[in-house]
């Protein structure tokens, strides 16, 4: 059985957004992992349109290509790990319009993330949380959570510090994460097989 491919779904398209500085932290860390390979997704680069499908593909094929080549990326992977930024308590529109893009392509799979913002992503990490479990994911307990004097740290709306600055405290967080993804990404790949 081949290594578990897992997209790094980078979640916000904001021309300003924070999330390239986390995401390039993770990509270094995860880059040489000895169980899982690791593929960047930027929402800012998928040509998705608004979903406007009869019904979900879980029911009928969709019409848009453009929503098809969606579904055939996501197929590729056996987990996600979702750069989450918090908007108004949630998820990024972007992110949720992606989600629904597709269904079937998302089930089995695990998901983990990596969120951020002054209450570190937690309210919109629940949501996805809660959307994962509609489309049969597996999310997992464990995630890296960027908030409060981290967040302002790091962000541009504080000290714009590098990451180094904080790994200290994301470290323990992001192994256990990860130890816990290596599980579920190969036990659901062997079973979706």
């Amino acid at each position: 059985m081949t290594k578990p491919r897992i997209g790094i779904i980078i979640s916000s398209t904001r021309d300003t957004r924070f999330a390239d500085k986390p995401a390039q932290w993770l990509l270094d860390k995860v880059k040489d992992h000895p169980d899982l390979d690791f593929t960047l997704i930027d929402l800012r680069y998928q040509d998705l349109p608004f979903f406007n499908e009869a019904a979900s593909n879980l029911w009928m094929p969709s019409s848009d290509p453009r929503a098809v080549t969606w579904q055939e990326k996501l197929a590729g992977f056996d987990g996600f790990v979702f750069v989450v930024a918090e908007y108004n308590r949630s998820i990024t529109g972007a992110l949720k319009n992606a989600l629904d893009q597709a269904y079937k392509e998302w089930n089995r799979k695990p998901f983990g993330a990596l969120a951020y913002g002054s209450m570190g992503g937690a309210r919109a990490l629940e949501h996805l949380r809660l959307i994962g479990i509609e489309l049969q994911m597996v999310p997992l307990r464990n995630a890296v959570h960027i908030g409060a004097g981290d967040f302002f740290k790091v962000s541009p709306l504080g000290s714009n510090a590098p990451m180094s600055e904080i790994e200290g405290n994301l470290v323990g967080s992001l192994n256990a994460m990860l130890e816990e993804l290596a599980w579920w990404a190969k036990t659901l790949q062997a079973a979706r097989a």
